[in-house]
C-alpha cells in the first residue's frame, strides 16, 4: 500500500510547468478561479481572454488537449444544470431555436457553463502537471492544516484500493447473474454501496490502529 496511487490524472512530462513548484501552481490556480468567478457573466470578451490564456498554459505544459478533454466528463452534472436553467428560471422570456426560455436563466446558464469549463480545465491542467505527492507538499508549504493534508494524502493512496474493491464486488454480482437493468435493482446497488462504505471504514480503523502502534503522533514522517 506504499506504492504510488492516484496518478491517473497526471501526465508525465518535462515541461517548465511540470517543473514549477507545486505551491506556486496552486496559488496561480486559486487566483485564476477567483478572477473567473468574479467576472460579470456578460463579460464575454474577458472570458475569451481567459480561454486564450488557459490555452497558452496548456500548450506550454505539452499536455495533449485530448488528454484533458476526455477528463472533462466530471463537469457533466454542471452541464445538465446549465442546460435546464433557462427552462426553470423565471423572468422575461426570449426565443432560442423557436423555444421560449427565460432570458435571465439563459444568461446564467451560459455563464455557469463558461466558468465551470474554465475552472475544470485549469484544475485538470494542475493535476496533469503535478504529482500528487508534490501537490501535498505544496499544500504544506501554504500552511494548510496538517490533518487536512494527511486526509488528502490517504484519499490519494487508497482511491485505487477502494476502486479495486468496488470492481471486485461488481464481478461478484455479475458472476451470480446480477445485472442492473432497471430501478428495481437499485436496492441491491445501494446495499453494495453500504457494504463498500463499511469495509472502507473498517480498513481505515485498522490502518489508524497500525499507525498508532508504530508511534504515530499526528504528523506523518517525510
Amino acid at each position: 500500500m506504499g506504492a504510488g496511487h492516484g496518478h491517473k490524472l497526471h501526465f508525465h512530462g518535462h515541461s517548465a510547468l511540470h517543473r514549477a513548484p507545486a505551491h506556486l501552481k496552486v496559488l496561480a490556480l486559486l487566483g485564476f478561479m477567483v478572477v473567473v468567478v468574479a467576472t460579470p457573466r456578460d463579460a464575454y470578451l474577458a472570458f475569451a481572454a481567459y480561454a486564450v490564456l488557459l490555452a497558452v498554459v496548456i500548450g506550454a505544459s505539452r499536455v495533449p488537449p485530448a488528454y484533458l478533454l476526455k477528463r472533462t466528463v466530471v463537469e457533466l452534472p454542471f452541464v445538465v444544470f446549465a442546460v435546464l436553467l433557462p427552462f426553470v428560471a423565471t423572468g422575461p422570456q426570449t426565443e432560442v431555436l423557436g423555444v421560449s426560455v427565460s432570458q435571465h436563466g439563459l444568461e446564467a446558464g451560459v455563464a455557469l457553463l463558461i466558468k465551470g469549463t474554465l475552472g475544470v480545465l485549469a484544475s485538470l491542467t494542475l493535476a496533469a502537471t503535478t504529482e500528487p505527492q508534490d501537490l501535498l507538499l505544496g499544500l504544506e508549504r501554504l500552511r494548510v492544516p496538517q490533518q487536512l493534508v494527511q486526509i488528502m494524502a490517504f484519499m490519494v493512496r487508497y482511491l485505487d484500493v477502494v476502486t479495486g474493491e468496488m470492481q471486485r464486488m461488481k464481478v461478484a454480482r455479475e458472476s451470480r447473474g446480477f445485472s442492473a437493468r432497471n430501478p428495481r435493482h437499485w436496492p441491491v446497488l445501494a446495499r453494495s454501496a453500504g457494504a463498500l462504505f463499511i469495509r472502507s471504514y473498517e480498513r481505515g480503523e485498522r490502518v489508524h490502529l497500525a499507525m498508532l502502534s508504530r508511534g504515530y503522533t499526528g504528523r506523518m514522517p517525510r
